[in-house]
């Protein structure tokens, strides 16, 4: 259900909260990554609404003077500190390492001390980078998917397939009590949570969106690298978003976006560190198949890519997009740690995706946007199958409603059953 945080915004609870909480009783930080506008500052604000945080947001510039002036004083300047949009300042981690450290050496560890917001994987940051090793655990916040726009606070539940005997997983479906939708609607709505939640038609959202890019671009870009030209970095994101689910290649990426190929790759790597783009890459396991390891191009959310693209994607895309958003929540959630991968051989044998969870248990996934899957959208994942007779099992996920066998090992499901 929806609940509402103090002055009346709509909040919904967020699948990742029991690892939130988990984290702040364990370390003295913990560290939220996402994109611009997911709902980073709203889930650290009412994490510690009870627990007499002090909140600062290096949005502002005063706090950022204090940072650079006095960075140690700014950061004790109160017992308990939600810090947002820390990538302003990344230097300013390494004072957070300080203070922890010696808190630490004087025997006042004091778990949750520290909440700190970043819209960018922060790891990947250089000014980062093992700054806080061994004291802060990172958290990335995507994009809202079905279930948590539903206010189940959950995603979809893949572990049920990962867990239970084949031989179940019609039933268990069948028993889902989720509501169905077209997922074209879902793909159009997105996840971010004004364009979801309150805005209720395209052209609202596509404006919406438009704007995201542009505040991207203007700021957010030049605090993650170096860029001198961001209309040639826009031209390079709308090459990225039109190639949605192919395997990557730096020099046709290049050529579109009339760049150099290491301006390319710099710019991906910009990209990865913004959460905006998705590198899905290859599992890799070779037993007797020869497999392409290139990995594959997503962006972190299908609506966004829309708009980035300045043009509707293909229905194959769109759909594997909104699947994968899904999915990669779930792992983040994963008690025992998953990976989502995709596979293809030389002989173009291939499936979307691959999980693969911390304990060994592989599940392959196949994404169709068609409502009425036939025995022929299966036979990658028989495959796969073929290949990994350890495997749970494999599902084609679809646009339809229809729940079927279509070959041995492999259950079609609709897509609002699965996410």
């Amino acid at each position: 259900m929806r609940v509402r945080e103090p002055g009346g915004a709509p909040f919904l609870p967020r699948a990742i909260e029991g690892r939130l909480v988990a984290a702040c009783a364990a370390l003295p930080a913990v560290v939220l990554m996402g994109p611009r506008q997911v709902g980073k500052s709203t889930l650290a604000r009412l994490h510690a609404l009870g627990a007499g945080h002090r909140y600062l947001t290096l949005d502002d510039a005063s706090v950022r003077d204090a940072a650079r002036r006095d960075p140690v004083g700014l950061l004790r300047s109160a017992p308990r500190l939600v810090l947002d949009e820390v990538q302003r300042d990344p230097g300013l981690l390494l004072a957070l390492k300080q203070i922890i450290d010696d808190d630490a050496f004087a025997g006042r560890r004091e778990p949750g001390r520290f909440i700190v917001t970043g819209s960018a994987d922060l790891l990947a940051m250089s000014a980062v980078a093992d700054s806080l090793a061994g004291r802060a655990v990172y958290l990335p916040l995507r994009p809202l998917v079905r279930r948590e726009l539903l206010g189940h606070g959950t995603t979809g539940p893949w572990s049920r397939w990962l867990d239970a005997p084949r031989s179940d997983w019609r039933a268990l479906a069948e028993a889902d009590g989720s509501p169905p939708e077209r997922w074209l609607d879902a793909a159009r709505r997105g996840g971010f949570p004004v364009a979801a939640l309150d805005l209720h038609d395209d052209v609202a959202r596509d404006t919406w969106y438009r704007g995201w890019l542009d505040t991207f671009l203007d700021r957010d870009a030049h605090d993650l690298g170096a860029v001198a030209d961001t209309l040639e970095l826009r031209r390079f994101m709308r090459a990225v978003a039109l190639r949605q689910g192919q395997l990557l290649n730096r020099a046709d990426l290049a050529r579109d976006a009339a760049i150099s190929p290491t301006t390319a790759w710099r710019w991906l790597a910009l990209l990865e560190r913004g959460m905006q783009f998705v590198r899905l890459e290859a599992f890799a396991v070779n037993r007797t198949k020869r497999l392409i390891k290139a990995p594959k191009a997503y962006w972190c959310d299908p609506a966004l890519a829309r708009a980035v693209a300045g043009a509707p994607l293909a229905d194959g895309a769109a759909f594997e997009a909104l699947v994968l958003a899904d999915l990669l929540s779930w792992a983040d959630t994963e008690p025992r740690g998953a990976h989502v991968m995709h596979w293809r051989t030389a002989s173009q044998q291939e499936v979307d995706f691959v999980v693969e969870r911390g304990d060994g248990r592989l599940l392959a996934i196949e994404c169709k946007a068609t409502a009425r899957p036939t025995t022929k959208d299966a036979r990658g994942v028989r495959a796969f199958l073929d290949e990994h007779p350890e495997a749970a099992g494999g599902l084609v996920v679809h646009g339809g409603d229809i729940t079927s066998w279509l070959a041995d090992g492999v259950l079609a499901v609709p897509w609002w059953r699965a996410c």
